[in-house]
């Protein structure tokens, strides 16, 4: 195919056969800022790394941006809902318990992990931004199974069954 005549629909329906944890990426502030992302995956071990791809046209990237530093939330297949309100302009959304991490970013309670993060890197890539975080801080705050999102639908992560070796 030509670049220019990609067909949008189909593309995004052929990758949204690839499954992607979900995460809230927050900053501090009055109120704080905190946008959900398909897109947070592991940089570099050393040094530390994580990234994700905010659109351009997000409204919430650029006060996250102007702190400095983030916090990447990972959440859980229980927090659908926490998801939902932060996808939406949802006034209520800051009422889930939370507390600070180190850089002053909200962490939720609820959340699997966090990983608190000063911004290492910001690089065009097309219509998103490629962030990349150097990590300063991280902790499991409980086991449980992560939030996954596929082919438009939320879930769970269920292992596969062990072959039956003859």
């Amino acid at each position: 195919m030509i670049p220019g005549t990609l067909d949008a629909t189909l593309f995004r329906s052929v990758l949204g056969h690839y499954p992607t944890g979900v995460a809230l990426v927050t900053s501090a502030g009055e109120p704080p800022a905190g946008m959900i992302v398909g897109t947070f995956t592991s940089v570099s071990l050393d040094p530390p790394l994580v990234g994700f791809l905010p659109s351009k046209a997000s409204t919430s990237w650029p006060r996250i941006r102007a702190g400095g530093s983030f916090c990447v939330n990972v959440l859980g297949a229980d927090q659908r809902e926490v998801c939902l309100a932060f996808t939406s302009r949802d006034t209520t959304r800051w009422e889930v318990p939370h507390h600070p991490a180190p850089s002053g970013a909200p962490v939720l309670s609820g959340a699997i992990a966090w990983i608190d993060c000063d911004l290492a890197d910001e690089t065009e890539a097309g219509d998103h931004w490629f962030v990349t975080g150097h990590v300063r801080r991280f902790q499991v705050q409980h086991e449980g199974e992560p939030l996954l999102f596929l082919r438009g639908e939320f879930g769970a992560f269920a292992p596969c069954p062990a072959p039956v070796l003859d």
